[in-house]
Protein backbone atom coordinates (compact mmCIF):
# COMPACT_ATOMS: atom_id res chain seq x y z
CA UNK A 1 0.00 0.00 0.00
CA UNK A 2 0.44 4.06 -0.09
CA UNK A 3 0.44 5.38 2.86
CA UNK A 4 2.87 7.51 5.46
CA UNK A 5 1.91 5.73 8.38
CA UNK A 6 3.95 2.34 7.07
CA UNK A 7 6.60 4.88 5.67
CA UNK A 8 6.81 5.77 9.30
CA UNK A 9 7.79 2.41 10.19
CA UNK A 10 10.80 2.53 8.25
CA UNK A 11 12.75 4.23 10.75
CA UNK A 12 14.77 2.98 13.41
CA UNK A 13 12.92 1.80 16.97
CA UNK A 14 15.19 2.36 19.69
CA UNK A 15 12.21 2.45 22.61
CA UNK A 16 11.23 -0.81 23.29
CA UNK A 17 7.47 0.76 24.29
CA UNK A 18 6.92 2.36 21.54
CA UNK A 19 3.30 1.49 20.45
CA UNK A 20 4.40 1.34 16.67
CA UNK A 21 6.43 -2.37 18.18
CA UNK A 22 3.24 -3.36 20.15
CA UNK A 23 1.17 -2.96 17.41
CA UNK A 24 3.78 -5.14 15.22
CA UNK A 25 3.25 -7.70 17.72
CA UNK A 26 0.00 -8.35 16.86
CA UNK A 27 0.50 -7.61 13.32
CA UNK A 28 0.76 -11.22 10.88
CA UNK A 29 3.42 -9.66 8.66
CA UNK A 30 3.00 -12.90 6.39
CA UNK A 31 -0.27 -12.14 5.74
CA UNK A 32 -0.19 -8.93 4.92
CA UNK A 33 2.23 -9.50 2.24
CA UNK A 34 0.66 -12.19 0.75
CA UNK A 35 -2.14 -9.94 0.64
CA UNK A 36 0.08 -7.24 -0.93
CA UNK A 37 1.20 -9.70 -3.61
CA UNK A 38 -1.83 -10.81 -4.90
CA UNK A 39 -3.26 -7.88 -5.16
CA UNK A 40 -0.52 -6.46 -6.39
CA UNK A 41 -0.06 -8.91 -9.04
CA UNK A 42 -3.92 -8.60 -10.67
CA UNK A 43 -3.01 -4.53 -10.67
CA UNK A 44 0.00 -5.69 -13.01
CA UNK A 45 -2.42 -7.36 -15.11
CA UNK A 46 -4.91 -4.79 -15.45
CA UNK A 47 -1.84 -2.33 -15.95
CA UNK A 48 -0.55 -4.68 -18.54
CA UNK A 49 -4.05 -4.94 -20.75
CA UNK A 50 -4.23 -0.78 -20.47
CA UNK A 51 -0.86 -0.52 -22.15
CA UNK A 52 -1.36 -2.79 -24.95
CA UNK A 53 -1.98 -1.90 -28.30
CA UNK A 54 -5.45 -1.63 -29.49
CA UNK A 55 -6.70 -1.57 -33.56
CA UNK A 56 -8.08 1.48 -34.85
CA UNK A 57 -11.25 1.45 -35.87
CA UNK A 58 -12.55 0.14 -39.58
CA UNK A 59 -15.26 3.36 -39.97
CA UNK A 60 -15.06 5.72 -42.44
CA UNK A 61 -13.34 8.27 -40.01
CA UNK A 62 -11.08 8.69 -36.89
CA UNK A 63 -12.26 9.35 -34.16
CA UNK A 64 -11.14 13.13 -32.91
CA UNK A 65 -9.98 12.35 -29.39
CA UNK A 66 -8.56 8.48 -29.93
CA UNK A 67 -4.86 9.46 -29.38
CA UNK A 68 -5.27 12.23 -27.06
CA UNK A 69 -7.33 10.39 -24.54
CA UNK A 70 -5.53 6.98 -25.11
CA UNK A 71 -2.01 8.64 -24.60
CA UNK A 72 -3.57 9.52 -20.11
CA UNK A 73 -4.84 6.05 -20.61
CA UNK A 74 -1.38 4.26 -21.38
CA UNK A 75 0.25 6.79 -19.20
CA UNK A 76 -1.97 5.84 -16.31
CA UNK A 77 -1.68 2.49 -16.68
CA UNK A 78 2.39 2.61 -16.64
CA UNK A 79 2.57 4.56 -13.70
CA UNK A 80 0.08 2.26 -11.94
CA UNK A 81 2.14 -0.92 -13.62
CA UNK A 82 5.08 0.62 -11.85
CA UNK A 83 3.52 1.08 -8.81
CA UNK A 84 2.10 -2.35 -8.51
CA UNK A 85 5.43 -3.85 -9.38
CA UNK A 86 6.89 -1.58 -5.94
CA UNK A 87 4.43 -3.41 -4.30
CA UNK A 88 4.83 -6.68 -5.16
CA UNK A 89 8.70 -6.81 -5.07
CA UNK A 90 8.70 -4.95 -2.00
CA UNK A 91 6.74 -7.56 -0.68
CA UNK A 92 8.51 -10.00 -1.63
CA UNK A 93 11.77 -8.89 0.25
CA UNK A 94 9.83 -8.15 3.20
CA UNK A 95 8.46 -11.77 3.33
CA UNK A 96 11.73 -13.45 2.66
CA UNK A 97 14.23 -11.81 3.66
CA UNK A 98 13.97 -8.14 5.32
CA UNK A 99 12.01 -6.78 8.06
CA UNK A 100 8.85 -4.33 8.06
CA UNK A 101 9.99 -2.37 11.17
CA UNK A 102 13.97 -2.06 11.18
CA UNK A 103 14.95 -2.44 14.77
CA UNK A 104 18.18 -0.50 16.43
CA UNK A 105 21.41 -0.96 13.75
CA UNK A 106 19.46 -2.87 10.39
CA UNK A 107 20.68 -0.01 8.30
CA UNK A 108 20.20 -2.12 4.96
CA UNK A 109 16.11 -2.55 6.44
CA UNK A 110 16.00 0.99 6.79
CA UNK A 111 16.89 2.14 3.15
CA UNK A 112 15.37 -0.49 1.29
CA UNK A 113 12.13 0.19 3.47
CA UNK A 114 12.65 4.11 2.47
CA UNK A 115 13.65 3.21 -0.88
CA UNK A 116 11.06 1.33 -2.03
CA UNK A 117 8.31 3.61 -0.10
CA UNK A 118 9.57 6.67 -2.59
CA UNK A 119 9.23 4.02 -5.09
CA UNK A 120 5.50 3.41 -4.67
CA UNK A 121 4.42 6.54 -3.49
CA UNK A 122 6.07 8.56 -6.38
CA UNK A 123 3.95 6.19 -9.28
CA UNK A 124 0.80 6.22 -6.95
CA UNK A 125 1.10 10.02 -6.92
CA UNK A 126 1.46 9.74 -10.62
CA UNK A 127 -1.60 8.27 -11.10
CA UNK A 128 -3.61 10.44 -8.56
CA UNK A 129 -2.43 13.43 -11.34
CA UNK A 130 -3.30 11.73 -14.92
CA UNK A 131 -6.96 10.65 -13.40
CA UNK A 132 -7.18 14.39 -12.99
CA UNK A 133 -5.19 15.26 -16.04
CA UNK A 134 -8.03 12.40 -17.54
CA UNK A 135 -11.01 14.45 -16.56
CA UNK A 136 -10.03 17.81 -17.74
CA UNK A 137 -8.91 16.38 -20.92
CA UNK A 138 -12.20 15.41 -21.36
CA UNK A 139 -13.41 19.04 -20.10
CA UNK A 140 -11.40 20.22 -22.63
CA UNK A 141 -12.42 17.62 -25.62
CA UNK A 142 -16.30 17.86 -24.64
CA UNK A 143 -15.59 21.90 -24.98
CA UNK A 144 -14.08 21.53 -27.94
CA UNK A 145 -10.94 22.70 -27.17
CA UNK A 146 -6.86 21.24 -27.39
CA UNK A 147 -5.76 18.97 -24.97
CA UNK A 148 -2.09 20.57 -23.15
CA UNK A 149 -0.46 16.91 -23.18
CA UNK A 150 3.00 18.51 -22.82
CA UNK A 151 1.68 20.13 -19.54
CA UNK A 152 0.03 17.10 -18.62
CA UNK A 153 3.52 15.47 -18.17
CA UNK A 154 5.43 17.32 -16.62
CA UNK A 155 3.04 17.93 -13.84
CA UNK A 156 2.15 14.25 -13.74
CA UNK A 157 6.00 13.36 -13.89
CA UNK A 158 7.68 16.20 -11.62
CA UNK A 159 4.95 17.22 -8.86
CA UNK A 160 4.99 13.91 -7.48
CA UNK A 161 8.93 13.73 -7.52
CA UNK A 162 8.61 17.49 -5.38
CA UNK A 163 6.43 16.01 -3.01
CA UNK A 164 8.12 12.59 -2.39
CA UNK A 165 10.98 14.09 -1.97
CA UNK A 166 9.94 16.50 0.18
CA UNK A 167 7.76 14.51 2.62
CA UNK A 168 10.24 11.82 3.06
CA UNK A 169 13.65 13.46 3.26
CA UNK A 170 12.37 15.73 6.28
CA UNK A 171 11.00 12.45 7.65
CA UNK A 172 14.42 10.23 7.20
CA UNK A 173 17.08 13.17 7.35
CA UNK A 174 19.71 13.07 9.22
CA UNK A 175 19.14 9.80 11.20
CA UNK A 176 16.08 7.77 10.14
CA UNK A 177 15.05 7.88 13.99
CA UNK A 178 11.56 9.40 13.54
CA UNK A 179 10.04 7.49 16.91
CA UNK A 180 12.07 9.28 19.55
CA UNK A 181 10.75 12.79 19.31
CA UNK A 182 10.04 14.18 22.52
CA UNK A 183 7.23 16.89 22.01
CA UNK A 184 4.53 17.07 20.17
CA UNK A 185 5.83 19.73 17.95
CA UNK A 186 8.68 18.13 16.70
CA UNK A 187 6.07 15.28 15.72
CA UNK A 188 4.23 17.89 13.98
CA UNK A 189 6.86 19.06 12.06
CA UNK A 190 9.30 15.40 11.21
CA UNK A 191 6.10 13.35 10.33
CA UNK A 192 3.14 15.85 9.62
CA UNK A 193 4.78 17.43 6.58
CA UNK A 194 4.87 13.47 4.53
CA UNK A 195 1.25 13.25 5.66
CA UNK A 196 0.03 16.53 4.10
CA UNK A 197 2.40 15.63 1.09
CA UNK A 198 0.28 12.92 0.09
CA UNK A 199 -2.94 13.16 1.50
CA UNK A 200 -3.98 17.46 0.53
CA UNK A 201 -2.56 15.84 -3.47
CA UNK A 202 -4.99 13.06 -2.93
CA UNK A 203 -8.00 15.02 -1.48
CA UNK A 204 -7.49 17.64 -4.32
CA UNK A 205 -8.05 14.92 -7.22
CA UNK A 206 -11.11 13.86 -5.25
CA UNK A 207 -12.60 16.97 -5.07
CA UNK A 208 -11.78 18.04 -8.51
CA UNK A 209 -12.57 14.96 -10.10
CA UNK A 210 -16.57 14.91 -9.92
CA UNK A 211 -17.03 18.29 -10.63
CA UNK A 212 -15.34 18.39 -14.13
CA UNK A 213 -16.98 15.37 -14.73
CA UNK A 214 -20.46 16.71 -14.33
CA UNK A 215 -19.43 19.78 -16.00
CA UNK A 216 -18.17 17.50 -19.11
CA UNK A 217 -21.86 15.61 -18.96
CA UNK A 218 -23.09 18.61 -19.14
CA UNK A 219 -20.80 19.63 -22.43
CA UNK A 220 -21.63 16.21 -23.82
CA UNK A 221 -25.68 16.86 -23.76
CA UNK A 222 -25.13 20.20 -25.18
CA UNK A 223 -23.23 18.83 -28.12
CA UNK A 224 -25.54 15.88 -28.49
CA UNK A 225 -28.52 18.48 -28.75
CA UNK A 226 -26.93 20.71 -31.18
CA UNK A 227 -24.90 17.85 -33.47
CA UNK A 228 -28.40 15.52 -33.84
CA UNK A 229 -30.97 18.34 -33.29
CA UNK A 230 -32.83 16.35 -31.29
CA UNK A 231 -32.90 14.20 -28.24
CA UNK A 232 -34.71 10.85 -28.73
CA UNK A 233 -34.82 7.77 -26.47
CA UNK A 234 -31.14 7.06 -28.40
CA UNK A 235 -29.55 10.34 -27.17
CA UNK A 236 -30.44 9.33 -23.31
CA UNK A 237 -29.48 6.66 -23.20
CA UNK A 238 -25.91 7.66 -24.83
CA UNK A 239 -25.79 10.68 -21.99
CA UNK A 240 -26.74 8.30 -19.41
CA UNK A 241 -24.11 5.66 -20.72
CA UNK A 242 -21.68 8.48 -20.06
CA UNK A 243 -23.19 10.17 -17.26
CA UNK A 244 -22.33 6.22 -15.88
CA UNK A 245 -18.93 5.79 -16.78
CA UNK A 246 -17.96 9.14 -14.99
CA UNK A 247 -19.39 8.40 -11.82
CA UNK A 248 -17.77 4.52 -11.69
CA UNK A 249 -14.52 6.08 -12.84
CA UNK A 250 -14.90 8.32 -9.45
CA UNK A 251 -16.36 5.42 -7.87
CA UNK A 252 -13.46 3.63 -7.93
CA UNK A 253 -10.80 5.88 -7.57
CA UNK A 254 -13.03 7.00 -4.16
CA UNK A 255 -13.22 2.87 -3.21
CA UNK A 256 -9.29 2.96 -3.63
CA UNK A 257 -8.12 5.43 -1.83
CA UNK A 258 -10.81 6.63 0.70
CA UNK A 259 -9.44 3.87 2.96
CA UNK A 260 -5.92 5.93 3.08
CA UNK A 261 -7.39 9.00 3.99
CA UNK A 262 -9.70 7.78 7.37
CA UNK A 263 -6.29 6.15 8.32
CA UNK A 264 -4.75 8.87 8.26
CA UNK A 265 -7.43 10.83 10.00
CA UNK A 266 -7.66 8.40 12.70
CA UNK A 267 -4.49 8.03 13.39
CA UNK A 268 -3.96 11.62 13.81
CA UNK A 269 -6.81 11.90 15.91
CA UNK A 270 -7.02 8.92 17.93
CA UNK A 271 -3.78 7.22 17.63
CA UNK A 272 -3.71 6.21 21.89
CA UNK A 273 -7.18 5.37 22.19
CA UNK A 274 -7.73 3.53 18.53
CA UNK A 275 -7.89 -0.20 19.34
CA UNK A 276 -4.71 -2.18 17.11
CA UNK A 277 -7.56 -4.31 15.12
CA UNK A 278 -8.91 -1.66 13.53
CA UNK A 279 -5.65 -0.16 12.50
CA UNK A 280 -4.63 -3.95 11.14
CA UNK A 281 -8.13 -3.92 9.48
CA UNK A 282 -7.71 -0.69 7.74
CA UNK A 283 -3.99 -2.13 6.80
CA UNK A 284 -5.68 -4.88 5.57
CA UNK A 285 -8.64 -3.11 3.34
CA UNK A 286 -5.67 -0.60 1.74
CA UNK A 287 -3.35 -3.73 1.13
CA UNK A 288 -6.10 -4.82 -1.20
CA UNK A 289 -7.48 -1.94 -2.39
CA UNK A 290 -4.80 0.46 -3.56
CA UNK A 291 -2.92 -1.34 -5.91
CA UNK A 292 -6.43 -2.86 -7.76
CA UNK A 293 -6.50 0.12 -8.61
CA UNK A 294 -4.93 -0.50 -12.07
CA UNK A 295 -7.24 -3.95 -12.39
CA UNK A 296 -10.52 -1.46 -11.90
CA UNK A 297 -9.09 1.05 -14.17
CA UNK A 298 -8.71 -1.52 -17.05
CA UNK A 299 -12.81 -2.04 -16.56
CA UNK A 300 -13.90 1.35 -16.61
CA UNK A 301 -11.42 3.29 -18.85
CA UNK A 302 -11.98 0.81 -21.72
CA UNK A 303 -14.34 1.63 -24.75
CA UNK A 304 -18.08 1.38 -23.27
CA UNK A 305 -19.77 1.78 -27.38
CA UNK A 306 -17.55 -0.79 -29.34
CA UNK A 307 -15.55 -4.09 -28.72
CA UNK A 308 -11.72 -2.91 -28.02
CA UNK A 309 -9.38 -5.20 -30.32
CA UNK A 310 -6.11 -5.71 -29.22
CA UNK A 311 -2.63 -5.31 -31.86
CA UNK A 312 -0.21 -7.62 -32.30
CA UNK A 313 2.27 -6.10 -34.47
CA UNK A 314 3.74 -9.60 -35.93
CA UNK A 315 0.33 -10.15 -36.68
CA UNK A 316 -0.24 -6.69 -39.12
CA UNK A 317 2.19 -7.64 -41.98
CA UNK A 318 -0.04 -10.89 -42.71
CA UNK A 319 -3.54 -8.86 -42.24
CA UNK A 320 -2.14 -6.32 -44.82
CA UNK A 321 -1.15 -8.89 -47.42
CA UNK A 322 -4.31 -10.03 -46.89
CA UNK A 323 -6.65 -7.20 -47.33
CA UNK A 324 -4.57 -6.53 -50.63
CA UNK A 325 -4.54 -9.58 -52.33
CA UNK A 326 -8.46 -9.42 -51.08
CA UNK A 327 -8.86 -5.75 -52.85
CA UNK A 328 -7.03 -6.53 -56.08
CA UNK A 329 -8.73 -10.16 -56.93
CA UNK A 330 -12.01 -7.53 -56.40
CA UNK A 331 -11.04 -4.80 -59.03
CA UNK A 332 -9.90 -7.78 -61.28
CA UNK A 333 -13.76 -9.18 -60.80
CA UNK A 334 -15.37 -5.89 -61.41
CA UNK A 335 -12.86 -4.57 -64.55
CA UNK A 336 -15.51 -3.97 -66.94
CA UNK A 337 -17.26 -1.03 -65.08
CA UNK A 338 -16.13 2.15 -66.66
CA UNK A 339 -13.75 5.21 -64.51
CA UNK A 340 -17.08 6.78 -64.08
CA UNK A 341 -19.34 3.41 -62.33
CA UNK A 342 -18.17 3.83 -58.78
CA UNK A 343 -19.99 7.23 -58.64
CA UNK A 344 -23.13 5.39 -60.10
CA UNK A 345 -23.22 2.68 -57.66
CA UNK A 346 -25.64 2.89 -55.08
CA UNK A 347 -23.70 1.57 -52.38
CA UNK A 348 -21.08 4.36 -52.60
CA UNK A 349 -23.39 7.26 -53.10
CA UNK A 350 -22.77 10.02 -50.22
CA UNK A 351 -24.52 9.40 -47.37
CA UNK A 352 -25.69 11.34 -44.35
CA UNK A 353 -22.76 11.04 -41.51
CA UNK A 354 -24.47 11.45 -37.91
CA UNK A 355 -22.13 13.73 -36.42
CA UNK A 356 -19.79 12.09 -33.42
CA UNK A 357 -18.90 12.98 -29.92
CA UNK A 358 -15.63 11.81 -28.75
CA UNK A 359 -15.64 10.56 -24.93
CA UNK A 360 -12.16 9.02 -24.46
CA UNK A 361 -9.57 7.34 -26.04
CA UNK A 362 -11.10 4.47 -27.10
CA UNK A 363 -14.97 5.12 -27.83
CA UNK A 364 -16.81 7.35 -30.16
CA UNK A 365 -20.23 8.18 -29.99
Amino acid sequence: MADPTLQTFCCHHTNRTDRAITLMQEFNTDAYNTVCMLSSTMGMIGAIYQVLPREDSNSSFRWRGFFRGRDIIVRLAVADLLASLGVFVRSVLWRNFKSIMPMEGDTSSVVFCALSSAWIQYFYMATWIWTLCYAVDMKLLLGDKNGYPVYYHVFAWILPAVLTSFGLIILYIPDANCHSLTSLSSAILRILPNYCATYVLLTVVMIANPILYIASTRDFETAVLYSMAQMTGRERRLIQTIRLKFALINLVYYVCWIPNLINGVLLWTLWFQLPIRVIITLWYIMAVTNPLQAFFNAIVYQSWTRREKLRFECCQDFKSSTINLNAISKINSNVQLSESSPLLNPRTEHRHKIPHVSINGSSSL
